[in-house]
């Protein structure tokens, strides 16, 4: 998209517009989106911890110390890894397990055993995500799908229906990734991302100017050397992207009024290829 308008569109693989496909880790963005809402809405603070807001995960260590902040930009510190090794082995990794885990709740309360000091060392972990997501849920007394609905989704005019996945029938949203939408509608997500005043729509605030500087401004440097923050990357100076695993992204420059969405289903083990797709989508955007 260019200034609002689609300028290229192209399905592969028997896939069309209408089909729903996964974020994996795209997702983490739009959790940041809901987050940023009850920050503005002074429901909450960065300098929260996250124990104050959930005590009965409160273990008498410096998990206990965690806030709204550090999860949001990687800095908890917890102790679960985010490697993906190929392979049956992969599923021995914590991550994996906690994709896979049936009750997010038992696997977050046995799995606070910290690796760093909280703040002192960014190093990206999805877990961070998922707790932010059980913020939201806590908060506002609301399923995450449904707060996303009522909050984002309708209020942008999204042009299908998403969904998310859960841990099991009835149970959480697993906020780290598995978010899944089409394309058009992740392309509404970038495209708030190019407005540096906030996005209201109807009088209705979906990004404040305050978030939206949070959401535009790196804080902290994480894989490839990329700048990062509030769950979302910055590769490239003044640009924008949500990233997820198997070659998601979508690529905002407000230089530009660009948006790229790319969806895909890349190997896990795919030779870095975030770097040279960052580069390409660079590339692209700056084509007149």
């Amino acid at each position: 998209m260019r200034n609002g308008e689609i300028t290229y569109e192209k399905y592969l693989n028997g896939k069309k517009e209408s089909d729903r496909l996964p974020s994996y880790s795209a997702a983490k963005t739009i959790t940041s989106i809901m987050v940023g809402q009850l920050i503005s809405q002074g429901k909450i603070k960065e300098s929260d911890t996250f124990v104050s807001i959930l005590p009965e995960f409160k273990n008498e260590s410096t998990f206990d110390n965690v806030t709204i902040k550090d999860l949001l930009d990687m800095q908890s510190g917890i102790g679960v890894s985010d490697d993906y090794p190929t392979g049956p082995a992969g599923w021995g990794v914590a991550i994996a397990q906690m994709y896979a885990s049936t009750d997010l709740n038992w696997f977050l309360k046995n799995n606070r055993k910290m690796a760093q000091p909280p703040g002192t060392n960014p190093e990206y972990r999805s877990v961070d995500t998922q707790l932010l997501g059980m913020v939201i849920q806590k908060i506002t007394g609301m399923r995450v799908a449904d707060y996303l609905s009522e909050n984002v989704w309708k209020p942008i005019g999204a042009e299908y229906d998403a969904y998310w996945n859960v841990d099991r029938v009835g149970g959480l949203e697993k906020t780290f990734c598995c978010f899944n939408a089409a394309a058009r509608d992740y392309a509404r997500i970038g495209q708030m991302l190019l407005n540096p005043t906030g996005i209201k729509i109807n009088d209705k605030e979906i990004i404040s100017p305050a978030w939206m500087k949070r959401l535009t401004n790196p804080v902290t440097t994480l894989d490839y050397g990329w700048g990062y923050g509030a769950q979302v990357w910055h590769p490239f100076p003044g640009t924008t992207m949500l990233m997820g695993l198997h070659g998601q992204f979508v690529y905002t420059d407000p230089n530009y009024q660009v948006v790229i969405v790319k969806l895909s289903d890349e190997p896990t083990d795919n030779g870095n290829n975030e770097e040279l797709t960052a580069a390409v989508l660079k590339e692209i955007s700056e084509q007149n």
